[in-house]
């Protein structure tokens, strides 16, 4: 089944706070990124571990195999079961990042590392203007087999790459996709984006939802009606 995880992108720890309050009876997973980790990160990590919640820990790390490792194991920390780099960063760094991964679980931890594979603000354009000739789908089945070959345990990616992350990478190989939005939304900042029910037949493990859950006027009705649009598509 596909799981749903709610973006926490709030500029402050009360209205990260409210939005778990309202959303916490029916979510299990919330994401911490670049805000709420920089600007309130131990008062939002202690709150979801308090109540149980799952964490998915949304750093992108990119940097030299030593530095990624080392920042893997500090992260691993906070209790999150998912942590991101960018596949970009090569082949070295996701196997030091594998490594250190190893190194938590083995002492009883249960953390998943994701790659970063093209984000779903970016078009065949700008790919192009960065020097990618390959279009979003090659790009992405490129860097997801990157990944799985250092152990990495999954791939961030849009909906409409997943069936070819999956057929390249096998049934194991855990995908989250972002840019999740329902139908006759704005897509806002994103590009690839699709609704959750396109998500669950693309073979999605887990979607990513923020502005459509936490700017709704009641988050706890918006995020019960993904849930719904979820498990009706469940074997379709």
């Amino acid at each position: 089944m596909t799981q749903l995880v709610v973006a926490l992108d709030e500029s402050t720890y009360d209205g990260a706070r409210i939005i778990v309050e309202h959303t916490a009876p029916h979510v299990q997973w919330y994401k911490v990124g670049y805000e709420a980790y920089y600007g309130y990160g131990d008062q939002i990590l202690t709150l979801l571990r308090e109540t149980g919640k799952s964490i998915f820990l949304d750093l992108k790390l990119h940097d030299i195999p030593n530095t990624v490792g080392a920042a893997v194991r500090a992260a691993a920390k906070s209790g999150a079961r998912l942590i991101t780099l960018h596949a970009t960063g090569g082949s070295a760094m996701l196997a030091a990042a594998a490594a250190a991964r190893d190194e938590h679980n083995a002492a009883g931890g249960a953390l998943r590392l994701l790659a970063v594979t093209v984000l779903t603000s970016l078009t065949a354009d700008d790919l192009h203007t960065l020097g990618v000739d390959a279009s979003p789908e090659e790009q992405v089945r490129r860097l997801a087999l990157l990944a799985a070959a250092a152990r990495i345990d999954g791939a961030v990616c849009s909906v409409a790459e997943a069936p070819t992350v999956r057929a390249a990478c096998g049934p194991d190989f855990t995908l989250l996709c972002p840019g999740i939005r329902l139908a006759g939304g704005d897509a806002q900042d994103q590009r690839r984006v699709a609704t959750p029910g396109a998500a669950v037949l693309a073979g999605a493990d887990f979607i990513v939802v923020g502005r459509p859950i936490t700017k709704a006027a009641n988050p706890g009705d918006a995020s019960r009606a993904i849930l719904a649009e979820l498990s009706r598509n469940v074997g379709v």
